[in-house]
């Protein structure tokens, strides 16, 4: 498990890397055949294998899907925890226990409907830093503020500078679109290494390296792919009744390739 947290850690010390998000077992073995160096949950894509909206997932359920992937691949893997739960230190423990390399944390508060104040933001970010700090563990503080309609970049950079003083290995503003925000955000943040969600209208992945992004991750966005993939398949069976879907689907090397044989 330290080997893991190590070569995630040196990850983040040079160049751009890709973290794509699995939402189950199966897409993280999937990912990890492709040739991923690391990859991250994602708390929508985890919640829909569930059957729930996001931000409804339960401390259990989460510990039990990481505890799944890191038991089925062999690279490090990030955890978007949410807010850690009401008891951060206890989170951040459990999430170590089950193989956690990396863990986020963001600032919005679901039961208020808002983006925390910067104070207690900040207070939060310190508390998870010490416990990911005992087990060697990857922390990155997000701010939300572009999710949730508040698209003030001041505010943003001011947050993640907050964060990085506050303990922060890596920090996340999701939702930037924009490259001349996207290159403030790097320069605001004295070195520290920097994530953007790669959405729809953002730069390319090769943009973004020239920018001087470290990590791009994707979000629930490859689930939310697969879903409407597995949609429009049913349709096909619905509508025509034909099932030409099948013509995009894994060949059997391919699923012997992620999955291997029993």
């Amino acid at each position: 498990m330290t080997d893991l947290r190590d070569r995630f850690r040196a990850l983040h010390e040079s160049g751009t890397f890709l973290l794509p998000n699995p939402w189950d077992t199966g897409s993280a073995r999937l990912l990890e055949s492709l040739g991923f160096a690391a990859l991250a949950t994602t708390s929508s894509g985890l919640a829909a294998t569930l059957g729930k909206q996001d931000q409804q997932v339960t401390a259990d359920e989460l510990v039990a899907h990481v505890a799944a992937l890191t038991g089925a691949v062999g690279v490090p893997l990030n955890v978007d925890a949410e807010r850690c739960f009401d008891d951060i230190t206890a989170t951040v423990d459990a999430l170590a226990g089950a193989g956690a390399s990396g863990i986020s944390i963001e600032d919005y508060d679901p039961a208020a409907g808002a983006v925390e104040p910067l104070e207690t933001a900040a207070a939060r970010v310190a508390t998870a830093a010490g416990a990911c700090a005992r087990h060697g563990i990857v922390l990155t503080a997000r701010a939300e503020n572009h999710l949730y309609g508040h698209a003030d970049l001041d505010d943003t950079i001011t947050r993640l500078r907050a964060y990085r003083a506050a303990g922060a290995d890596v920090l996340y503003a999701p939702g930037l679109r924009d490259p001349a925000d996207i290159a403030r955000v790097v320069a605001a943040v004295d070195g520290a290494p920097v994530n953007v969600l790669a959405v729809g209208g953002a730069p390319a992945v090769p943009e973004l390296a020239a920018l001087g992004v470290r990590r791009v991750s994707t979000g629930g966005a490859l689930a939310w792919a697969a879903y409407g993939a597995a949609r429009d398949a049913a349709l096909e069976l619905l509508g025509p009744g034909t099932t030409t879907f099948r013509e995009r689907s894994l060949t059997g090397a391919e699923i012997d390739s992620a999955f291997g044989r029993d």
